[in-house]
This record gives structure tokens, sequence and C-alpha cells, in this order.
């Protein structure tokens, strides 16, 4: 198994090119370019849940790697922050853990890291099932989330979500749906005081759908932050 998790590990890799640039020269842009450009980080680094509402229960577990494709919306600002030239598309790899506990919570844990950037990321998740759900009747949930930013020297980013969420299970396939609110704060470092911290909130929509073989789980989601959107695959093993 875990050989198994090192190859489709390298295959997500391989499938998020490497980036080969970072965000350095954040003291090139003024102040409505800024929030531009944070709107579109926050899209991208905000937390993309990647799993049906359906709750694990006390005994569950679901580990897994997935990438996320954030197509960007302000792709020169991003090329006039960075030392090279940006792709339309941001690519991010991710480490993901979700546990069940009692009572129909649920959490999960993300860790990120773009091949060739200084962009790192950690994330987690509170979620609470107002509805179980069962043969007839859905899942309905509520979420809290988080992302902060690490690796850039010129930025501290982190985003706060909000989210609700349902998900019916057939057969082996679970398709879900939500809508929630990510408030995104941006504070730019080492720019000489050109530059004021961006407070804001972005509406966020997102579909999906889980499918389990066996203790083998695929999962795919699509999302929209702000005006950005986002495509998702995650690979790993429920049980």
């Amino acid at each position: 198994m875990r050989h198994l998790n090192i190859v489709l590990f390298s295959g997500l890799l391989a499938a998020s090119p490497a980036w080969a640039q970072e965000i350095n020269q954040l003291q090139t842009i003024v102040q409505g370019q800024f929030r531009l450009l944070s709107e579109d980080l926050g899209a991208a680094l905000s937390y993309h849940a990647q799993t049906p509402t359906t709750p694990l229960g006390i005994t569950g577990f679901d580990l897994g790697v997935g990438v996320t494709a954030t197509k960007l919306e302000h792709v020169a600002i991003l090329e006039s922050v960075t030392s090279d030239t940006a792709d339309t598309t941001l690519f991010v790899p991710t480490l993901r853990l979700h546990k069940g506990l009692p009572a129909g919570f649920d959490f999960g844990l993300t860790y990120a890291s773009i091949p060739g950037s200084n962009i790192k990321y950690t994330g987690g998740e509170l979620r609470y099932a107002l509805l179980e759900g069962g043969a007839a009747s859905p899942a309905i949930g509520v979420r809290g989330s988080f992302t902060r930013l690490s690796g850039v020297d010129q930025l501290a980013l982190s985003t706060r979500g909000l989210d609700i969420s349902i998900s019916k299970g057939f057969a082996v396939f679970t398709p879900y749906a939500g809508i929630g609110r990510v408030w995104v704060e941006s504070d730019p470092r080492g720019t000489a005081g050109f530059l004021q911290t961006e407070k804001f909130a972005l509406t966020k929509v997102f579909v999906g759908i889980g499918m389990n073989f066996a203790v083998l789980n695929l999962n795919l989601q699509a999302d929209k932050t702000g005006d950005a959107s986002s495509y998702s695959l995650k690979l790993g093993w429920r049980f």
C-alpha cells in the first residue's frame, strides 16, 4: 500500500507542471493590482473540500493525494511579481487526511507545496453533519475551514471558510454540492509601506462526486471562488 501511495502521488506531481518561479517582486505593483493578485491567490489557496458531505463515522479514515488546477483571472499581475512567466493555470498538489469523530463531526488536514516555487500552505477543516444521511435521505453538513500560506517572504496570506453542503450516495457514487464564503487576509511584506493589507470575502460554490471501489477512493470536484474556477482530483483510501 505504501508503494502504491508513492506511485499515485508521483503521477499527480507529473500531472501538475513545475512552476519554476517565486513570488518575490511585490514592490513592482500598485495597490489595485495587489488586490486582484490577492483575489486570485485567495481562490487558488483556499480550502477545497474534495470529499462528500457524508460523515466518515468514528472509525473512518480518508487518506489521499490530490491536485487542484485554478484558472487565474489576472495572470499578467502574477507574472510581474514573480521571477519568470506564469501560466494561466496554477496547479497545486496536496496531501490530505480526513478522520471521523463522534457525534457526526469530521476533521481534515491538508498540506500543499508547488514544485519549483516558494508557495506552500497548510489547511484544515471541521465539519458537522446536520443530517448524517441514509438509504433514503441525503447528508447535510456545515464546515469551517482555514489555510495559511508559508514560504513566501513578501506575503502573509490566510483564508477562513464557512460552507454548507449536501450529498447522497448511489451505489459506489456519491455526488455532492455546496455553497459558502471565503474570507481572505493578504498582508504584503518588504514593500516599504507602498502596499497595504487587503481583507475581503469571496463566494464559493462547488460540485463534486466521490467514487468508492472497496478501499480505493476517487474524487472529482469543480468549484468557483470569486471569479476564479478550480478543478480538483483526489486519489485515496477510505476505510
